[in-house]
């Protein structure tokens, strides 16, 4: 039972937590890492001695953390290693009431020492979304998992055999989907494109896989422009970057869809690289398909970066630039999107 006393400061409590040794060893983690995520994410002072837990700071400060080691002792007898992520995916789906070993158990893939889940509420229902609709649009800045999490469940349902292949691709912009001028074979020309793809499978499957995947077609992997004119059954299919999608393209890649397949579209809205003129087919068809059964679209926010922290804490500085423009500026960018 945990016992509270007030310190000199009438504004403050201090709570002392009796642990069990195995979450007391991974509250303590390498160098104390965890517990100075926890201390610095909840906002209270937090001693460790043995296995007893000392929470000092403002009453609702030590309450919110009393919580989230309730939560660490629940996901540790359950099997989970905690890390200082997880300090953060269980503060998240507290913040938004939802129950964080439904976010962090459901392991979606596993190959070798890598296992794949949702960190956080949105990209939990974006998992849930990928399994329950036909296309999901996963829609949000860098380092959410949007593509990460989708090639995940691609090698999953590959792994299951409810589809017989995985098809990947991206609009090549920056080569203006005309690669001929580039040395090499196709594969060659579309590497620079298609890189964050092949990263992303090959932590998902062993290289030798993925080199007998691709030689056989059961894995694909191109430019955006060589979907045309085809019908693709019995596949799951990923269009990553798609902000760098016309509407054109958009609406044609869409319409590729054939039976017993899936669709995961990703992309990020801030990072639009096409000509100034040119309006981003992901822009657009939020607009016209948000209603249509089937469809969903999942978006997410920096509380979702899962990457290094200070990736999460570029993408707020650039989200607070955004806000401060200069109303000439806002309207040259509302004009892009537009």
């Amino acid at each position: 039972m945990p016992g509270t006393s007030a310190t000199p400061e009438d504004t403050k409590v201090r709570r002392r937590l009796e642990l069990d040794n195995a979450v007391a060893a991974e509250l303590s983690g390498t160098q104390d890492e965890v517990l100075r995520t926890l201390e610095s994410d909840l906002e209270c002072q937090i001693w460790l001695r043995g296995n007893i837990l000392t929470l000092e700071g403002e009453a609702e400060a030590v309450e919110a953390a009393e919580q989230v080691v309730r939560e660490v002792a629940d996901l540790v007898g359950r099997g989970h290693e905690i890390a200082p992520g997880t300090i953060q995916a269980i503060r998240g789906a507290l913040r938004q009431h939802e129950s964080p070993s439904r976010v962090l158990e459901d392991v979606i893939w596993r190959h070798r020492s890598t296992k794949v889940a949702p960190k956080t509420v949105n990209q939990k229902r974006y998992v849930d979304s990928i399994r329950n609709n036909t296309i999901t649009f996963g829609v949000g800045p860098a380092g959410t998992g949007k593509t990460w999490l989708a090639v995940a469940m691609a090698a999953a349902a590959l792994s299951r055999r409810e589809v017989n292949r995985i098809i990947l691709t991206r609009p090549a912009v920056e080569a203006g989907e005309r690669l001929g001028f580039l040395p090499g074979d196709l594969m060659a020309k579309v590497d620079p494109y298609l890189r964050p793809l092949f990263d992303a499978l090959h932590d998902m499957l062993d290289p030798e896989r993925v080199v007998a995947h691709l030689e056989h077609n059961v894995i694909e992997v191109a430019p955006l422009a060589f979907m045309r004119g085809r019908t693709l059954n019995d596949s799951f299919i990923i269009l990553d970057e798609a902000q760098n999608t016309t509407p054109e393209q958009m609406k044609m890649f869409l319409t590729r869809l054939g039976f017993n397949s899936k669709i995961v579209v990703t992309g990020d809205v801030t990072q639009i690289d096409l000509p100034n003129d040119q309006r981003s087919g992901l822009v657009t068809v939020g607009e016209i398909l948000s209603d249509v059964r089937g469809i969903d679209f999942v978006r997410f926010g920096g509380e979702d970066v899962v990457r290094h922290k200070l990736v999460q804490r570029i993408v707020e500085a650039y989200d607070e630039h955004q806000q401060r423009l200069a109303p000439e500026l806002r309207s040259a960018s509302d004009r892009r999107s537009a």
